[in-house]
C-alpha cells in the first residue's frame, strides 16, 4: 500500500517540530510553563511515587498531553541520556522548527540564516540560538549530527529562546548548504584569513553565514560548498572571537548599517 503523500508530509512536518527535553526539574519547569506546548509526557515504570512525579502527570492532564510509561531502555532510547534523565522526558512541539528541505524547495527571494558547523559547546550554542531569536534574521540552520545536543544546558544558555526560535534542522549539513547554493545563495564561510571583511560586506538577497567548530573552525566538507570567505576585523593583535561573539555581530549586522 502506497503512503498517502499530503499525510505523510503532514506527520513529518508535525514531529519535526517535536523537541524531547529529560531530567525531572526541566520537565517539570517546562510543564510549568504556559507558553510551551507539551506533546507526551514519558516516564519510566519503576519510577517510585514521589510528589514531583505525581505533579508532572497532574500537569501533563490539565494541558491535554499523553503520558506514556516505558521501561528505562525503551526511555533511554527516547531520552538519549540514560545516565541523566531521572526516568522523565518530554516532547514540546515547538512552533518555530521546520525541516530545512523544505525550506530549500520553497527558497524565498530573501533569505539571511545562520548556520552552525561542529559547535559542540552547549554554551556557545545556546546564546547563538538566543542572538539569532532575537534578532532580524530567517533564522538558524542546524544539522541534526555535529553540533551539542538541544538539552537543558542549551535551554539555560539560550534563556529558554530556543522553544520560539527557528531552527531549521537538516540531515547534512554540506549537502544542504550546496542545495541552497544552486538556488543563488551566497554561503559565507567565518573564515579569520578571509579577504572579504564584515566591515565592507554587501551581503546578496540570499545569504547564509556559517559558523565553525570552536577549536578548529569549519570542516572540509563545508568549507568545500562555501561560495565566499567572511572575515570579522580585529585590532591589537587579537586573531578571532568567541563564536557565540561572532554569531551576535553577524544576525544584528544589518541594524546597525
Amino acid at each position: 500500500m502506497t503512503q498517502d503523500r499530503p499525510a505523510y508530509q503532514t506527520k513529518k512536518r508535525f514531529f519535526g517540530r517535536m523537541l524531547t527535553i529529560f531530567g525531572r526539574k526541566p520537565v517539570l519547569e517546562a510543564l510549568q510553563d504556559s507558553r510551551l506546548r507539551p506533546f507526551r509526557l514519558h516516564l519510566a515504570d519503576s519510577n517510585k511515587s514521589a510528589g514531583i512525579i505525581d505533579e508532572m502527570i497532574q500537569l501533563a492532564g490539565q494541558r491535554g498531553a499523553d503520558v506514556q510509561y516505558h521501561d528505562k531502555q525503551a526511555l533511554s532510547r527516547i531520552s538519549k541520556n540514560a545516565k541523566q534523565d531521572q526516568g522523565v522526558a518530554l516532547d514540546i512541539e515547538c512552533e518555530g522548527f521546520g525541516d530545512a528541505e523544505e525550506l530549500l524547495a520553497d527558497c524565498p527571494q530573501e533569505l539571511d540564516l545562520m548556520a552552525l558547523d561542529g559547535v559542540t559547546n552547549p554554551q556557545n550554542l545556546g546564546m547563538i540560538i538566543r542572538s539569532v531569536c532575537a534578532s532580524p534574521m530567517t533564522g538558524l540552520l542546524l544539522p541534526e549530527k555535529g553540533c551539542a545536543r538541544l538539552d537543558a544546558l542549551v535551554i539555560k544558555a539560550s534563556a529558554g529562546t530556543l522553544f520560539r526560535a527557528r531552527i531549521y534542522r537538516c540531515q547534512d549539513l554540506a549537502q544542504t548548504l550546496a542545495g541552497f547554493a544552486r538556488t543563488g545563495a551566497a554561503v559565507y564561510g567565518l573564515d579569520a584569513s578571509a579577504a572579504q571583511s564584515l566591515a565592507t560586506l554587501k551581503a546578496k538577497p540570499r545569504s547564509i553565514f556559517v559558523m565553525g567548530n570552536e577549536t578548529n573552525g569549519l570542516s572540509a566538507e563545508v568549507r568545500a560548498v562555501c561560495t565566499d570567505g567572511l572575515s570579522i576585523p580585529m585590532c591589537n593583535g587579537v586573531e578571532s572571537l568567541n563564536v557565540s561573539v561572532a554569531a551576535s555581530l553577524l544576525a544584528f549586522r544589518r541594524l546597525f548599517r
